[in-house]
């Protein structure tokens, strides 16, 4: 692996250590989840053995436990490692751009969902709203957009984990990438949805618990001195750190035009990996009508601080001491090769904490590496059973088969991925040039699925070709300016800042063109009322399962009686945090007693008339809806104006940051960890509060009654 060959050699940690943190970390967590899906199952009457509550959660999660995992999934290893090796080369406007690349995707996500409760009420994957609409080849088309953006995303983050831990202790990049999914795989085989929702959580708390004390401790080490004596040794060192590009060629200036590219070609691949990803969709559709927006807002805004705070700190701080005795590489330099690798901060933590903090970071990696991986597994696996399976090889599935199915499908996505990340190993790809090329892939798909929702004149050739031809755009510009500019179509040509940013805004914007004028050449009008069949589908086939024993044949709903259909509604109309508890077994057995089981329609779900179809939510909660809907707008364009706009650009001139500046600067970075921390790791447990003391008091009530048989006996 040329790649990374040149950093064997300094290892921080035994190989036998690493081994033993990888494989010891994957069982604990496994265990964990085994517990926790028992628990739920015991006592909260949450089954992971049934598909809905599988895939979506019975859509009754809150607010508290969405912030957190949605916070968890979004926190990749890039805004962590690659944001301190990004700020040690740009300085330190890069980590506020990175921040701001972070947080208006979630935020644009908030909106995305809840107009999917209001659109598409009950949808499982967002797949299922473009089969819905565009038919069976735009659904093909969008699951290989969406299949190849999971499966990259996670793959590139798996690479890149294996680069980080054969930098950190020697092991092989092989063995790692084998065994950092190892344990995710298991625990999100059996646990489903509900089970990265809790180990999300787990996620969360440790890192961020990581992330404030790597960030504290190397400030407020002997050898940085505190923020003023960080500014000083970097102004010192200013002659040596000259970065071309930047005004003065400090790294003390937000006047960078290196950042400010960087920034935006990350603002297109992370806005691809949230729209383009069905884990972001599901855990949207899992949560509680009023849950949605506040809690991807709440991640929204507190991941901004992580890369800021933690990226500003170590970046700088690896500027200021490279140099020097302690730090790994001395007396040799940082190679560009071990910078797009992210060794910046695990090189600067070993120089200033030691072993402990080296373990430390072994603990982070693999935080941020499993939260990734089981989202990513989740919205494979629901890809590869709901629309591949259920939807074209086997429609007359079982729920319990779907379920096996799903599992089955977590498993060959562990290791199809496996394979991917260990080929881009031997192919020489790093962290830089993965974030280059995933706009170019990713992109094309984001402003067609948008327009599903919003624009009732999108036809189904524009969803169809217009992305196909947005790849193929951008592309075409990506190797054109790469040839045009370097004179080569290469890793290394491909890797510059200038092909990459055109080639995102090519693949960006283009299928916005390309729908436009498809749509506008033969004109048509969807009725928004299409999708609540999805509805009307899994009705009638509870009624047929109810009725029969066995899965619906026919696709059609078991009852024509008012009664029956009123009876339906009133159960859906129910509070989410209500409804969604009850079992599907309690759900069937309330229209039974309405609905006589002879009785059946006359007519298939597809060829009811929209005029007879009702939308399962009543008027005060769309209203609530539509409510949620303005906020989540709301806030999408304020984030949008302030972290792109109000906030960077009145510092992008020529100015240095002077101390008092500079550490008012990291103080706010820091308390923006710590307000992280309150969001999604205090506040959830406050959220969750009646949940956990009914767990808790269904383990207590259990422990007695299994002493007292003991004691008895």
């Amino acid at each position: 692996m040329s790649n990374t060959l040149d950093t064997a050699n300094l290892a921080l940690i035994s190989q036998g250590a690493a081994y033993g943190l990888l494989i010891g970390l994957g069982v604990l967590f496994c265990g964990v989840i085994l517990i926790a899906v028992k628990i739920q199952k015991a006592y909260l009457s949450e089954d992971s053995g049934k598909s809905e509550m599988f895939m979506v959660a019975n859509r009754s999660v809150g607010t508290g436990l969405t912030a957190s995992a949605v916070f968890s999934s979004w926190m990749w290893i890039n805004e962590t490692v690659l944001a301190a090796a990004m700020c040690y080369n740009y300085g330190l406007a890069l980590p506020l751009w990175w921040g701001s690349g972070l947080c208006f995707q979630i935020a644009l996500m908030a909106a995305l969902g809840v107009m999917a409760k209001i659109r598409v009420p009950y949808a499982h994957t967002s797949l299922e709203i473009v089969r819905m609409r565009y038919g069976r080849i735009g659904h093909l088309v969008f699951i290989v957009l969406n299949l190849v953006n999971n499966v990259f995303g996670c793959a590139s983050m798996i690479m890149t984990g294996s680069q980080l831990i054969y930098g950190v202790s020697g092991m092989h990049f092989v063995a790692a990438t084998i065994l950092i999914p190892l344990g995710v795989v298991l625990y999100t085989a059996v646990g489903g949805l509900k089970a990265t929702f809790l180990t999300d959580f787990l996620h969360t708390a440790i890192a961020l618990i990581l992330i404030i004390y790597f960030t504290i401790a190397v400030l407020t080490n002997p050898v940085v001195g505190g923020l003023g004596g960080l500014y000083d040794k970097v102004v010192a060192t200013a002659g040596e750190n000259y970065i071309s590009g930047n005004y003065q060629g400090s790294v003390l200036t937000f006047k960078s035009k290196g950042a400010i590219i960087w920034g935006l070609i990350l603002k297109f691949g992370n806005l691809a990996l949230v729209v383009m990803d069905t884990a972001f969709w599901q855990k949207s559709f899992a949560t509680e009508v009023q849950a949605t927006v506040p809690g991807y807002n709440i991640a929204a805004i507190s991941v901004f601080g992580i890369p800021w705070g933690l990226g500003t700190v170590i970046g700088l701080t690896a500027r200021a001491i490279h140099n020097t005795p302690i730090f790994p590489t001395y007396p040799g330099t940082l190679t560009s090769t071990e910078i797009s690798m992210g060794m910046v901060m695990p090189y600067t933590i070993k120089a200033l904490i030691g072993d402990k903090g080296i373990i430390g970071f072994f603990f982070l990696l693999f935080m941020a590496l499993t939260s990734t991986v089981s989202s990513s597994m989740i919205a494979v696996s629901s890809i590869l059973s709901y629309d591949l399976y259920k939807t074209y090889l086997n429609p007359k599935v079982t729920d319990k088969k779907l379920v096996k199915v799903s599992h089955l499908t977590v498993v060959i996505h562990g290791v199809f991925i496996t394979g991917i990340s260990i080929a881009m190993n031997y192919g020489g790809a790093n962290m830089t040039w993965i974030n280059y090329l995933r706009p170019v892939i990713s992109c094309p798909g984001i402003i067609p699925l948008i327009l599903t929702l919003f624009w009732s004149r999108q036809t189904r050739l524009a969803a169809i070709i217009s992305p196909v031809l947005g790849f193929f755009t951008g592309l075409a510009v990506w190797l054109a300016t790469a040839w045009s500019m370097y004179g080569a179509v290469d890793i290394a040509a491909t890797s510059e800042e200038y092909p990459a940013l055109y080639a995102a805004i090519a693949s960006f914007f283009s299928p916005a063109l390309y729908s436009a004028i498809l749509s506008l050449y033969k004109p048509y009008i969807f009725d928004w009322r299409e999708f609540l069949r999805i509805e009307l589908q899994d009705e009638a086939k509870l009624h047929a399962d109810s009725d029969s024993g066995t899965p619906s044949e026919s696709g059609y709903e078991n009852s024509d009686s008012k009664n029956a259909k009123d009876s339906v509604k009133s159960i859906t109309n129910i509070p989410k945090s209500e409804s969604m508890q009850e079992e599907d077994s309690d759900r069937i057995d309330e229209v039974n007693e309405k609905a006589p089981a002879k009785e059946q329609l006359s007519l298939p779900v597809e060829k009811q008339s929209l005029d007879d179809i009702q939308h399962p939510f009543d008027e005060g909660t769309l209203k609530e809806l539509y409510r949620w809907l303005r906020i989540a707008v709301i806030m999408f364009v304020v984030i949008v104006l302030v972290t792109w706009v109000a906030w960077p650009l009145p510092l992008y001139r020529d100015y240095i940051f002077t101390k008092s500046f500079f550490s008012g600067w990291v103080t706010v970075a820091i308390i923006w960890q710590f307000g992280a921390f309150g969001a999604v790791v205090i506040y959830p447990l406050y959220d969750g509060r009646h949940a956990i003391a009914t767990g808790t008091r269904g383990i207590w009530n259990s422990s007695r009654e299994y002493l007292g048989k003991r004691g008895r006996s």
